[in-house]
């Protein structure tokens, strides 16, 4: 469809629509990490662990990007808040 406005033509084109089912096809499932390890308990004091679960800036990644479930997520939040708090980790990088 063609609109003009004085001297200039514009041509309008329907932009494709992408299937909203498709894409989630292709993405994979997440899981949660501790589930599939059986993991008991989540210690503060495992550094290496709980930076898996931080951005580059120092904040917490929500449990919908790791893909933990509720009850690890929290724990997770418990265990990153105890070790900011004794500067384990730091809160800003």
């Amino acid at each position: 469809m063609k609109v003009k406005t004085g001297m200039f033509s514009k041509s309008r084109s329907k932009s494709k629509r992408i299937d909203k089912k498709k894409d989630i096809r292709l993405l994979r499932k997440k899981f949660c990490r501790f589930c599939q390890d059986k993991v008991k308990t989540i210690d503060y004091k495992d550094v290496k662990r709980l930076e898996n679960f931080i951005t580059e800036r120092g904040k917490m990644l929500s449990s919908r990007i790791s893909g933990n479930c509720a009850k690890h997520q929290r724990r997770i939040a418990e265990a990153l808040k105890k070790a900011r708090f004794i500067s384990l980790i730091p809160y800003v990088r």
